[in-house]
């Protein structure tokens, strides 16, 4: 039996919709199928305004034109995210400052951030990773406190929440993707959620290439034209319409996808208690979408060897991120603030398992099984190490 790390689910509507989208005769965007999305993401997750971008990256892009980004302007982060995290905002000349992340949910250390603030600091960037949320009110407190903008980067954090609120509600500013590799999907796609009114003219704008379009059509202008800085965000309608069948769908598959979750955590839990491997953590008031089911192993030469011992059983397991820090561009365009020595081992020892709607039972047992029988035959002791 072969598994796959990830395989895009589909409802079974997406074609009926991109066929309605080619005979309403608007391919373009901005048609009958985008409103529908724009609506249920407002409704659903509470924001103020949503507008869906072609990728979760120009989502980024719009929020650093939007908070004004200048050159030499800081925005707080951390290394361990995906580059697209940096580079909305290295584009407008900004300087990524790097956190170092926590040792149990991956995400930014929330007790490190004031300290890294400087006269510079324009935003702070939290990455909810496997859609386990960041410590947000400690965030939005520092923020509040600093007069700084929070952007949520909840790329893979739909249907998620902290406590009791979606993420992508909090920030002033948020982010999706439905990349064919998160839990919702539409092939590329994102999405920009406004918490701020006061940014949502001008969001419009932006998104409508530069022009007062929206309010042209809104009756507020008598023609539109070049008004502001913008780009080509918004994505085609055929884009939307596959998205609007996965939304459509959005608790169900959320649901599937926990429960396949919470069976490898059930596996893995004696495999823990022997000290084999660290499981997940999920703070109390936090649940999560089950978008990554990882586990972190002792160091990499573990991990190295237990990802080619799966790969030789068809089973295909991955890593994830090289921190930013480390890299070539990182380096030159951003900054640490001080060591990131938990971003440094848990980039090296963690190992991200197949979970994918459609996923069975017995493959994820299979999964487990190799998983834990490798650690344990090899001897490797962990729990020093975790």
């Amino acid at each position: 039996m072969e598994i796959p790390y990830n395989t895009p689910y589909m409802t079974g509507r997406e074609l009926d919709y991109l066929k309605q989208a080619h005979e309403d005769k608007k391919l373009s965007g901005d048609g009958k199928f985008t409103k529908k999305c724009h609506e249920w993401l407002e409704t659903r997750f509470n924001v103020k305004k949503a507008l869906l971008t072609q990728s979760c990256t120009a989502a980024l892009e719009m929020a650093a034109i939007l908070i004004d980004i200048q050159p030499g302007d800081e925005i707080i982060m951390p290394s361990y995210t995906f580059v697209s995290t940096a580079n909305a905002f290295v584009l407008r000349g900004g300087i990524p400052v790097f956190v170092d992340i926590r040792p149990d949910t991956l995400n930014i250390d929330e007790t490190k951030i004031e300290a890294a603030i400087t006269d510079k600091t324009k935003a702070i960037v939290p990455v909810h990773y496997a859609g386990v949320s960041c410590e947000m009110d400690t965030i939005m407190a520092i923020a509040q406190k600093h007069n700084l903008y929070v952007i949520e980067d909840a790329a893979q954090g739909v249907m998620s929440t902290y406590k009791k609120r979606y993420l992508g509600s909090i920030g002033h500013l948020a982010t999706f993707s439905f990349h064919e590799t998160k839990n919702i999907i539409s092939g590329e796609g994102g999405a920009l959620l406004i918490n701020d009114e006061n940014l949502i003219d001008r969001a419009q704008i932006i998104w409508e290439k530069g022009t007062n379009r929206k309010q042209f059509f809104q009756g507020k202008v008598d023609k539109y034209t070049w008004v502001d800085i913008g780009s080509s965000f918004l994505p085609s309608e055929l884009t939307a319409a596959f998205l609007w069948a996965q939304l459509e769908e959005a608790e169900n598959i959320t649901n599937e996808r926990v429960a396949i979750w919470d069976h490898y955590h059930d596996a893995f839990k004696d495999t823990e208690k022997n000290g084999y491997l660290k499981r997940p953590f999920i703070p109390t008031d936090i649940h999560h979408n089950a978008h990554i089911y990882y586990v972190l192993v002792e160091d990499l030469d573990t991990r190295t060897q237990l990802i080619a011992d799966l790969k030789n059983h068809n089973i295909h397991a991955i890593f994830h991120y090289i921190p930013l820090h480390s890299s070539p561009a990182g380096k030159q365009f951003g900054r640490c603030h001080e060591t990131l020595a938990s971003t440094t081992s848990l980039a090296n020892r963690i190992i991200r398992l197949p979970l994918y709607v459609g996923m069975t039972t017995e493959m994820v047992d299979i999964v487990a099984t190799k998983v834990s029988d490798y650690l344990k035959t090899t001897h490797i002791d962990l729990k020093k190490a975790v």
